[in-house]
């Protein structure tokens, strides 16, 4: 199992806002399957971050592409294969 961070563009801000609530019903199913290891929105509108697991970069874009902010084209997105050195949360 490898990780994939996605970048999630922002390409129309009223296409995201309308479609936000299915966005992230899909996000959290995801992640209830063990497929998502972190996710998170950038403060300054540019658009959002998921870390993905999966086994191959295909697989993972496979999911990426289901998105409805992909699907909808109210967001782009960029993969890279992500390895984590360390993990330090304060929340």
């Amino acid at each position: 199992m490898a990780f994939f961070a996605v970048m999630l563009p922002m390409l129309d801000e009223e296409k995201s806002a309308r479609l936000r609530t299915e966005h992230l019903a899909y996000l959290e199913k995801l992640e209830q399957e063990g497929r998502i290891a972190a996710r998170g929105r950038f403060t300054d509108g540019w658009g959002g971050l998921v870390i993905y697991t999966g086994e191959s970069l295909q697989e993972v874009a496979t999911l990426v592409e289901q998105d409805p902010y992909v699907l909808h084209q109210a967001r782009n997105y960029e993969i890279h294969p992500w390895e984590m050195t360390s993990l330090h949360l304060k929340v």
